[in-house]
């Protein structure tokens, strides 16, 4: 408990003595149905002890979460206090990633208690157990009955909502507690992203309760457990699957920023910029995701460029020009094969292209550059003229904003500039450079000088609850251009310069590096080919 602040270590203590004045009543109540308790008690830490020790061999990807329908089902046929009883085991035998594991063992537990009790308290305001019915052997439903169907379902999905809403309200009041959180944060997605998972688990949940009333008894009950289990274990592959995307997507950035050390955060703020971008323009969430990826990923293709070039403390030559230029092609031969980036290998091949048609790599005009190419060509000048680099100083936010404003209509898609001049004006420019663990906040109104930093966050409990068409990959080109889009970098990257080390305390390629204490540069082309005076 020391590595938790004062307010975590309350906020854990209420809970442990608020689940345990939930399970009282069931351990004092002469009534209380104990066989029931016993078995459900048992199968739930079973549930969750099979995510380990799995029979047919290999480990449950991590992220199948907790097994809940055993828990609903005791919310359905059992007691408030005997429903609470019975999460407990399973709460304590959850699988915990993060120390302390104890502290967090006995927080889910008294979490998942606490939950089930409510979720019993609402389950019985709406006459469930008495829909529910039940046979003679039983003993707590109307004998003979069978489940009042359609209305069954009402309390039951009541108590699969409250049941999700407890969790989710603990979930977020730990995160603010031991986190140290905004309040106005810790809750944020939480209930969006669990209130689906929870009503089918209750649907399970209710589907083994009849079973279990029903004259085929409790090994009935237990079959429906299996097809639910293998959807929890086909569902967290998926996430698996997801997870090792997020962790290519991080080797390439960080990749690049240790290449480029001048811009490290660069693309992370890319790809936030890009996702305000979008979500003023209105795309869907899963295009959206595409986009943020896209910003992130768009300079990957310096890997394929020679260091003492992004490194050169001076102007380029025409030469070194050229070869900066090759990035985009770079980039998007690197990542063709990677088939989940979809949409955002064009972004990645196009987001050096202008609509006035001057830009690389192949002079597209207008709407020949793909959306999410204009995204980023925003983005990215935004942030470059935002950010301090060796060859000028950042720039106020309103300053840049109105600089893409000017250069709207030649350079960039006038409709993207005004989606990020509206974004930050309701919501601020609040980068978060997550390559130094570091948050970085600039205001729409003030200077850059002015923006404050932060250090990393307390160690608390971090994660405690547990709770344009062209080609086939998607890129674009002029007419013609479609089976030599990708033939330039290809080349290029077998005769590669040799990788050359820079002097100490040289930065990024450039073309207008004032003098030391001069004025920052003049808009226009900028250091590494960004334009609007941004490199990068």
């Amino acid at each position: 408990m020391r590595v938790l602040p004062p307010m975590a270590r309350g906020c854990i203590l209420c809970g442990v003595l608020a689940a345990a004045a939930c399970v009282t009543p069931a351990l004092t109540d002469s009534g209380t149905p104990w066989a029931a308790v016993v078995l459900l008690a048992l199968l739930y830490p079973g549930c969750e002890l099979v995510k380990i020790c799995p029979l047919l061999g290999g480990r449950v990807p991590e992220g199948i979460g907790s097994f809940f329908p055993v828990v609903l089902a005791a919310v359905f046929l059992l007691p408030p206090a005997a429903a609470a009883l019975v999460a407990l085991p399973g709460g304590f035998a959850g699988t915990v990633a993060e120390r302390p594991a104890r502290v967090r063992r006995i927080w889910h537990g008294a979490q998942q208690a606490m939950a089930a009790w409510a979720a019993g308290q609402a389950y019985g305001l709406l006459r469930g157990p008495a829909a529910l019915g039940g046979g003679p052997s039983v003993g707590s439903g109307p004998p003979g009955r069978v489940a009042d169907f359609p209305y069954v379902m009402l309390p039951a999905a009541a108590a699969a909502v409250v049941f999700c809403l407890v969790l989710t309200a603990l979930d977020g009041g730990i995160l603010a507690t031991a986190e140290r959180r905004p309040a106005a944060t810790a809750w944020r997605g939480l209930l969006t992203s669990s209130l689906a998972p929870h009503c089918v688990h209750g649907l399970a949940g209710l589907m083994m309760a009849v079973m279990w009333r029903s004259p085929y008894g409790i090994p009935a009950a237990l079959l429906v457990l299996l097809p639910m289990y293998i959807s929890c274990w086909v569902f967290a592959q998926y996430h698996r699957e997801r997870a090792a995307h997020r962790a290519t997507i991080r080797a390439l950035v960080q990749a690049v920023d240790i290449k480029d050390r001048y811009t490290r955060g660069h693309s992370e703020r890319v790809g936030q910029a890009s996702a305000m971008i979008a979500r003023e323009l209105g795309m869907a969430d899963d295009r959206m995701e595409v986009v943020r990826i896209a910003g992130i990923l768009h300079d990957v293709g310096k890997l394929g460029v020679p260091t003492r070039l992004l490194r050169k403390d001076g102007p380029l030559t025409p030469e070194e020009r050229r070869i900066i230029e090759l990035h985009p092609e770079y980039g998007h031969e690197m990542v063709r094969g990677i088939g989940f980036l979809g949409e955002a290998r064009s972004a990645i091949l196009h987001h050096h292209e202008r609509v006035d048609g001057s830009g690389y790599p192949y002079g597209l005009t207008g709407e020949q550059i793909p959306v999410l190419a204009r995204v980023v060509a925003v983005a990215d000048a935004f942030d470059a003229m935002t950010s301090t680099r060796s060859y000028s100083r950042a720039r106020p936010v309103p300053v840049a904003l109105a600089e893409l404003d000017r250069c709207a209509g030649a350079q960039f898609d006038s409709a993207m500039v005004r989606a990020l001049t509206g974004a930050i004006g309701r919501h601020g420019w609040h980068p978060v450079v997550t390559s130094d663990e570091d948050l970085q906040v600039i205001s729409a109104g003030a200077p850059a000088g002015a923006a404050g930093t932060g250090g990393p966050g307390p160690s608390g409990l971090p994660g405690l609850p547990a709770q344009g068409s062209g080609p086939a990959d998607g890129t674009a080109g002029p007419p013609g251009s479609a089976r030599a889009a990708a033939s330039p970098a290809r080349a290029a990257l077998s005769v590669l310069p040799a990788q050359e080390a820079a002097p100490a305390g040289a930065d990024g390629p450039g073309n207008t590096a004032p003098p030391a204490g001069g004025t920052p540069p003049a808009a226009g082309p900028g250091r590494g080919a960004d334009g609007a005076g941004a490199g990068g």
